[in-house]
Order: structure tokens, then sequence, then C-alpha cells
């Protein structure tokens, strides 16, 4: 037999293996639009900044939480002619932030520099043998897994026409 405890706002609920292979008779309450706490993008319906919104990746919360909070408010609300002109020591202030917690905020030009060096690398095991050494009469013959669209390749012993 099931059975529940309130702790706080939470409501926990027990129940039995019986319980559980019996079909459930819950009934779905419509969602509420009004809900604060709703999924409902980036800007609220008041004009409000929703910081819970995943669209922001996180960058609300964490050490430089309050200095991306500042920056991204000072933008939002900017009324200059060049929208966020007014915000320029907001934006400062986070990125000193995010340059004091490179662990937590990589830059840009070093993941393109491990992309880089890791493609280098694949680049380099992967390239093709050196044909300087064949005679100007000579042409090397084109890679075996070159397909082209109006090509046709000969499988299992056929001979393409």
């Amino acid at each position: 037999m099931s059975f529940d405890v309130t702790e706080g706002k939470d409501r926990i609920i027990f129940v039995t293996k019986e319980d559980q292979e019996a079909p459930s008779n819950a009934e779905l309450v419509a969602d509420d639009p009004d809900d604060p706490y709703e999924e409902q993008g980036l800007i609220l319906p008041s004009g409000d900044i929703n910081w819970n919104c995943p669209c922001l990746g996180g960058m609300a919360s964490g050490p430089c939480g309050s200095q991306f909070k500042e920056a991204f408010s000072c933008f939002h609300y900017s009324e200059e002619e060049v929208k966020g002109s007014n915000c320029l020591e907001n934006v400062r202030n986070l990125q000193e932030c995010i340059q004091k917690n490179p662990e937590l905020y990589p830059q840009e030009e070093d993941e393109d520099v491990a992309t880089q060096q890791e493609s280098d690398s694949a680049l380099t095991s992967a390239a093709p043998p050196d044909t300087s050494a064949l005679s100007p009469e000579s042409e090397p013959s084109p890679a075996p897994s070159a397909v082209t669209p109006d090509s046709s390749s000969a499988t299992d012993g056929q001979t393409a026409s």
C-alpha cells in the first residue's frame, strides 16, 4: 500500500510494486501560462529577463553570474542610439571575471588552438604518400575512395561499364 510524506514544499510518495503495475489514474492539469517557473524563453511577457532560460547556458550563475547579469541587463534595457554603448564598463567587468576563471570559461582561441592541433595531427598521420619521386610523364592514379556523383563503382567482382 502506498503512502506519502510531506517535507516542507515537497511531497514524497512511496509506492509498492503492485501500485506501479496498476494503470495510472493521474489526471493532467493544463499548463498555467502565468507560472513564473514555466519555460518562457529569454524575455518574459512582462519584458523582464528570464534568468532561468537554458539559452543562457548557465552564465547567470557561477562565479561571474552577477557580472553577467549586470552586463546583460544593461544591454537589454539600454535606450542608447547604439544599443549597449553605455554598458562598456559592465562588459569589461564580465570579461575580467571570465579571464580570471579559465577553467570554467575556456577562451575561444584556446579551443581553436586545441582544435587546430588535433586537425594538424590528424592530417599528418593521414597524409598521402610523397609523389615527388614520380617521373613527369607518370601521373598518380586517383584515390580509390574518391567517388563522384556520376561515377560508378564495381562491387562483388562486377565490372563497371
